[in-house]
């Protein structure tokens, strides 16, 4: 029997937003006031958003932050740093306990995962799941499109999406980032080298390491068309019904609460 799960697009809404929502979803589920939810949103201005124990001091180039005037938010998830600008962005939330849904984070992976698979089949992409061999290199890279992690999302061996999780209340919140195109210029000037030779040296390798659904296809699709894609594989990949969900006006003030408190705040930001 096919179930049911909510479906939220967000469109664009700012970094602080973006982060808000997904931990009040996460909440909500918890105590059982939403089912397991699929989101799409995206971002503006484009935001770098740092992992839940990334260090800003000494790797993170802010004033190229301010000086792009991209926003700069902590994630909930751990990982490494992502610039999200042109990309659509996922989130999945689902309990621990749902029926299908392994205990491992990893397997968790795979299975979450397989909504991203199916969305870039059905772009007439060829997808496979990534399985590094043996312990993942540990380059030491603030980036997160660096290195592929366990059953991330791989096009002609590059890293095509990246994904981050954590379990709180009960809950699972997988978000991540699915490229359209990606300015490698831009990106890089995000993070701190010592020196210009290092930093274009791990630009010309990340060029072998990552790529986007423009440089597959050939092409740029249009955000509805990548949008109906994965809306469509996310719910053969999971095998679910995906109903749209509006959310109430005290649920947005609670998100706005949230954001004011905790995503807009320094504290939190540039806590580490």
């Amino acid at each position: 029997m096919t179930k049911t799960w909510y479906f939220i697009n967000s469109k664009v809404q700012s970094p602080q937003y973006n982060m808000a929502l997904d931990e009040c979803l996460l909440k909500w589920h918890s105590e059982g006031k939403i089912p397991p939810t699929l989101r799409f949103y995206q971002w503006e201005p484009a935001g770098l958003s740092l992992g839940y124990f990334q260090k800003v001091n000494g790797r993170i180039h802010t004033e190229n932050v301010k000086k792009y005037g991209f926003g700069l938010v902590r994630r909930l998830t751990g990982g490494r740093a992502v610039l999200h600008d042109d990309e659509l962005t996922y989130s999945v939330i689902v309990s621990e306990e749902h029926p299908g849904m392994p205990s491992t984070v990893t397997e968790a992976y795979k299975v979450i995962s397989k909504g991203l698979l199916e969305g870039y089949r059905l772009l007439g992409l060829d997808a496979k799941f990534s399985i590094p061999e043996g312990k993942l290199n540990q380059t030491g890279s603030a980036v997160c499109f660096d290195e592929p992690s366990w059953y991330e999302l791989v096009l002609n061996g590059k890293k095509a999406a990246g994904s981050a999780q954590t379990r709180q209340r009960g809950v699972i919140l997988q978000h991540g980032s699915i490229p359209l195109s990606m300015n490698l210029d831009q990106l890089f000037d995000m993070f701190v080298y010592s020196d210009e030779h290092k930093r274009e040296r791990a630009k010309e390798k990340l060029k072998d390491k990552a790529t986007s659904i423009e440089r597959e296809l050939g092409r740029r699709p249009s955000i509805r068309e990548v949008e109906k894609a994965f809306f469509h594989g996310f719910e053969k990949g999971l095998q679910v019904s995906l109903e749209p969900y509006m959310l109430t006006e005290d649920q947005q003030q609670e998100v706005k609460q949230l954001m004011k408190q905790k995503y807009a705040s320094d504290d939190w930001n540039f806590a580490r």
